[in-house]
C-alpha cells in the first residue's frame, strides 16, 4: 500500500508538468512511462470503485505505454462518467 502511495505522488507531481492534452508523439520517453503509469493506476482505482462486478484482467502497462489511454472495459468507462 506505501508503494502504491509513492508512486501516486510521484504520478502526481509528473502530471502537474503536462497537464494539457498529449500525443504520442509529442512527448519524451520518461514522460510517457509517467502517463502510463498514471493511466494504469487510475485504472485499477476505477475498477475497484465503479464496476468490479464487470470481468476484466488489467493488462500490462506496456499496453499502456503504447495506447496512452484507459484500458477500462466500454461499459466500465460509461459507468465512471
Amino acid at each position: 500500500m506505501k508503494k502504491i502511495s509513492v508512486y501516486v505522488i510521484f504520478v502526481a507531481a509528473l502530471l502537474m508538468f503536462f497537464a494539457s492534452a498529449v500525443t504520442a508523439q509529442d512527448i519524451s520517453d520518461i514522460e510517457r512511462d509517467a502517463k502510463a503509469l498514471e493511466l494504469f493506476l487510475q485504472d485499477q482505482e476505477d475498477y475497484k470503485k465503479y464496476c468490479p462486478h464487470i470481468p476484466w484482467d488489467q493488462p500490462e502497462i506496456d499496453v499502456y505505454k503504447e495506447k496512452l489511454k484507459s484500458q477500462l472495459p466500454d461499459n466500465c468507462k460509461n459507468e465512471t462518467n
